[in-house]
């Protein structure tokens, strides 16, 4: 079944929003997991020989950089869902051949998957957007109704 444009566009955001919140809740999870480690391990160590105070911090500091690392990838991939959104629309109404030659047509909807985007045109062909692709400014002239 055909997706307008619009309705791929939402989809495919709320998708990447979804991923996006699952990573988020899987870096809190882990920092939780962390700190739990962590009183754990200072209950439970040698009195006769405890933890370090610069290896205690030097082991927050070092969850500190994975915690921003997750939420610095989470902040990328909206990004790059947001710019691939702005791509997407760029394709309507404009005819692309495929890589290997063997699809072409105006396209009608762009949908936005995580594995790229796929144009799917007037008479229903599917082409992948990615290198290799033929795309023309205007929709041919000949007199179709596909």
């Amino acid at each position: 079944m055909a997706v307008d444009s619009i309705a791929s566009t939402t989809a495919a955001k709320s998708t990447t929003n979804a991923a996006s919140t699952s990573d988020a809740g899987a870096a809190s999870l882990n920092y939780d997991a962390f700190l739990q480690l962590l009183i754990a391990q200072m209950q439970n160590q040698d009195p006769t020989d405890p933890m370090d105070a610069s290896e205690q911090i030097s082991q927050l500091a070092t969850f500190s950089q994975v915690e921003q690392t997750i939420k610095t990838n989470t902040n990328l991939e909206n990004l790059i869902a947001q710019s691939s959104l702005s791509n997407a629309s760029n394709y309507i109404g404009k005819t692309i051949t495929s890589a290997d030659g063997k699809t072409s047509g105006v396209v009608a909807t762009v949908e936005v998957t995580s594995d790229g985007l796929t144009a799917t045109t007037t008479k229903g062909g599917l082409i992948n957007i990615g290198e290799g692709i033929t795309i023309s400014s205007t929709a041919s002239s000949s007199s179709s109704n596909g």
